[in-house]
């Protein structure tokens, strides 16, 4: 039922590149996704205590509902309409072949511990999604009004900072859950961990977000002084550092607390860091759906990251029993930050020119639906 709620921040980084200029528009995608992240946590942070308040699920649920109503009011007198169209029709049938590619993948990786990585369940999974993609590809190739760009998406000028969303999603996504059980574990039983409560847990888990927060807010005016592709670079290093230091900090908790809000804030950067870039290289009225492809990679990283990080929890365990060893942990922050580091390697290679203050993001005449700008007319 959520799964619409994946569309809401490329439709919105749509609007607010049609309707803002180039600074404004820069400023604005990194307070959305600072939103989304401030959101989460308040999410985490509040539900609770108003569960123990209110005493009743419904009616806590009530409470969410109603806030999703009050959106949908915001959203219909509040949020201005696009000024500028995509030209050519909906590609419908591209549309349901690529969803069904990710289902068929996505659906693999997730079950591929269960199944086991080398069964035929999971290798016919992941060839079927491979033959899938290969045609919806061609068929992206062949069609003058295709849901995605697949020629832009491959160039060497853009590849690098969608394989970073992959990347992204992998280490933000996929490692949420690998934290949290080693800070569950205890030193006496595992010989590692902290042995917090649950509630001490959640309430550590809220200050990564909110140095997330931070990163994403402070994104544009970080990028004005030092340029997308320098921030991008500093951001995906920070994160590598981070996951390098967990590899030695881990034995006390302030430093490995410590450790893990500097990755939240270089995990903010690069979220709020990404969109704009990806948007900015894109023509005006195809912003939501190269943000929306890159929303994919990430969420395609994240359920990578888990099912890779799940199987290496459970094939690395203490004798006898389905609890993980510490090398297991420890191999993970390595991966984490070896792929953080390509990330960071494949950034340099692409050698991007930056955006122009007067590229792409700036803001673009009122047009009518009937009459759309061609993608790439000079505005």
């Amino acid at each position: 039922m959520m799964g619409p709620l994946a569309a809401l921040l490329p439709l919105e980084i749509g609007l607010v590149r049609d309707r803002l200029t180039v600074d404004g528009g820069r400023r604005a995608v990194g307070l959305l996704v600072g939103s989304l992240t401030l959101g989460t946590v308040l999410g985490h942070a509040l539900v609770g205590p108003l569960l123990s308040l209110l005493g009743d699920l419904r009616a806590t649920l009530f409470v969410l509902a109603a806030l999703a109503v009050a959106c949908v009011a915001v959203s219909f007198t509040a949020i201005p309409e696009s000024r500028t169209r995509a030209s050519g029709r909906m590609d419908w049938s591209g549309a349901a072949l690529l969803a069904l590619a990710l289902v068929v993948l996505l659906g693999t990786v997730s079950r591929g511990s269960a199944w086991g990585w080398l069964s035929a369940p999971t290798l016919g999974g992941l060839l079927l999604a491979a033959v899938l993609l290969r045609i919806w590809t061609r068929l992206q190739l062949s069609r003058p009004h295709a849901l995605v760009d697949v020629r832009a998406l491959a160039r060497p000028q853009s590849a690098p900072y969608y394989v970073g969303g992959f990347v992204l999603g992998a280490v933000v996504l996929g490692g949420q859950s690998v934290g949290v059980s080693f800070m569950a574990a205890s030193p006496g039983d595992e010989g590692y961990g902290f042995d917090l409560a649950a509630w001490q847990i959640s309430l550590y888990g809220v200050a990564p977000n909110i140095t997330a927060f931070a990163g994403s807010a402070l994104c544009a005016a970080l990028a004005a002084r030092m340029g997308y592709r320098r921030l991008l670079l500093t951001a995906f290093t920070v994160v590598t550092v981070g996951y390098a230091g967990l590899l030695v900090l881990h034995t006390e908790f302030v430093p490995f607390a410590a450790t893990n809000d500097l990755i939240g804030f270089g995990c903010g950067l690069a979220l709020g860091g990404l969109p704009t870039v990806i948007v900015e290289s894109s023509p005006a009225d195809r912003t939501a759906s190269a943000t929306a492809v890159y929303n994919n990679f990430k969420t395609l990283g994240g359920s990578v990251g888990g099912a890779v990080f799940a199987a290496v929890l459970g094939a690395l365990v203490i004798d006898a029993t389905q609890t993980p060893t510490l090398s297991a942990y420890l191999t993970i922050w390595t991966v984490a930050a070896v792929v953080c580091a390509l990330a960071v390697a494949l950034q340099l290679l692409a050698r991007r020119p930056e955006p122009s203050p007067r590229g792409p993001g700036a803001a673009v005449p009122a047009t009518s639906a009937r009459s759309p700008r061609p993608p790439g007319t000079p505005r």
